[in-house]
């Protein structure tokens, strides 16, 4: 079995994203004090009395609104019910019991799944507020229990409320060796179309208002190919475009999301092209050293001869000279064409971030590359590389010692690369190159 789910669930605004924020011991949603700022669904990982469990944290529900936004908010909210084990539903002290929370009440009780009540806002230490008591109209069979969220009190009481509704059976933690996937790029190019075609289910808002995704959105799926981390993440923009607070966390959010990534989507859109800001976002994952794939979206919505594959990839990989290592997908999340693809590169550019060379035969390879190409000399002087040895994986990272690292001139770097890229295959990975006088401390 897998871990346990616990959905937080509510009307906007009254603190989920700061409880869910208080219960996994980290700053993962975005919290800013306007209604239906988190939009998705933000999942962590919580422990309590020697037990994991997801932790969901979803967008507000308002019942009535026929905003796009929001319907498509409450849609998140329903299906994170539906993926539940045990449901909080957050309510508001200060605002006390409201008609809303009442339709949400009644929503939840179709969904049959265990529901502990938090009020949360009940910030003085003692006894319960008087406004807790109310909440009792709500018709639930458990005590509400009150919380606060800012001031971090009543957290034990509601996770152990939580716990007595988890499965008596043993549980198996989710596969090691998930494989985690930032999907990146600028806003509209069809990160959470990509991911909800990966998926096969509606589980990112999907909408062509730029920005939509706000929030690194983090999805678990189990393939043929293997065990997937599927994070949608907000689209990012240029500085000069970010207007508010709330857009420049998503900004960081989607930065965050690469830096605990294992391999990068890197999504362009085929109708604009290459971009500068697409220049901008690749340069992350690659600064990073993530391994990463350039997904060339919406290929069905552009007109195409048998030139059109080639001239697209030039254009790429002038745009992108840096990173001339990561494999190109063209690609069609509306169609679904040769997305399903993407798992198997996904799962080939990982394995050759975090491939091993032997020192024996790197330094193999080292002589024979000294043979065919004598390392540079200035001014009499010649560079000697004494031996080298691979220190680290995810990016592959490599050590020379030599005489002096004055002589080791960029361009005889580079070659080193490329014939550690022609011998050992390391599509999709960036490699860094480390270089130390004999004697150098190597740590």
């Amino acid at each position: 079995m897998s871990k346990p789910t616990v959905a937080i669930v509510g009307r906007p605004n009254v603190g989920k994203s700061t409880l869910f924020n208080l219960l996994i011991g980290e700053r993962r949603s975005i919290v800013e004090d306007t209604p239906g700022v988190t939009r998705d669904r933000i999942y962590g990982e919580v422990e309590w009395r020697n037990r994991r469990f997801l932790l969901v944290d979803t967008g507000g529900i308002e019942p009535k609104s026929d905003d796009i936004i929001l319907k498509q908010m409450r849609r998140q909210a329903e299906v994170a019910l539906e993926s539940a084990d045990v449901i909080i539903f957050l309510v508001d002290a200060k605002a006390g019991l409201v008609a809303d929370d009442r339709e949400i009440a009644s929503m939840l009780k179709k969904s049959r799944k265990p529901v502990v009540i938090a009020v949360n806002k009940a910030d003085k230490i003692g006894e319960p507020p008087a406004e807790l008591y109310e909440f009792y109209e709500l018709g639930f069979d458990t005590d509400p229990i009150a919380v606060s969220s800012l001031h971090r009190l009543g957290a034990g009481d509601l996770l152990d409320a939580v716990y007595e509704y988890f499965p008596s059976e043993d549980e198996e933690s989710f596969e090691d060796g998930r494989i985690n996937v930032a999907v990146i790029g600028k806003p509209n190019a069809g990160k959470s179309s990509i991911v909800n075609r990966m998926v096969g289910e509606e589980r990112s808002i999907v909408s062509d208002i730029p920005g939509t995704t706000r929030d690194a959105v983090d999805t678990l799926l189990t393939t043929d190919e293997g065990v997937f981390n599927l994070i949608d993440t907000a689209g990012i923009r240029r500085k000069s475009k970010i207007e508010d607070r709330i857009e420049h966390y998503s900004v960081l959010r989607a930065k965050t999301a690469v830096d605990r990534a294992d391999v990068c989507l890197i999504m362009i859109d085929a109708g604009e092209g290459i971009t500068e800001q697409d220049e901008k976002i690749a340069g992350i994952a690659h600064e990073a050293g993530k391994a990463s794939i350039i997904v060339v979206n919406k290929w069905d919505s552009i007109e195409k001869d048998t030139h059109s594959v080639k001239a697209f990839t030039d254009r790429i990989r002038i745009a992108l000279a840096y990173m001339p290592y990561a494999p190109i997908a063209f690609v069609s999340a509306k169609t679904g064409q040769r997305v399903t693809g993407l798992f198997e590169k996904i799962n080939h550019v990982y394995e050759r971030a975090n491939f091993r060379v032997t020192t024996g035969m790197l330094n193999d390879l080292l002589s024979d590359a000294m043979t065919r190409h004598q390392p540079p000399s200035d001014k009499g002087k010649r560079l000697r590389i004494y031996y080298a040895t691979q220190t680290s994986v995810a990016p592959p990272t490599f050590t020379f010692f030599c005489n002096d690292a004055e002589l080791f001139h960029f361009s005889y770097q580079r070659y080193l690369e490329n014939c550690l890229r022609e011998t050992f295959d390391f599509e999709g990975t960036p490699i860094r190159i480390v270089v130390r006088e004999r004697g150098d401390d190597p740590k």
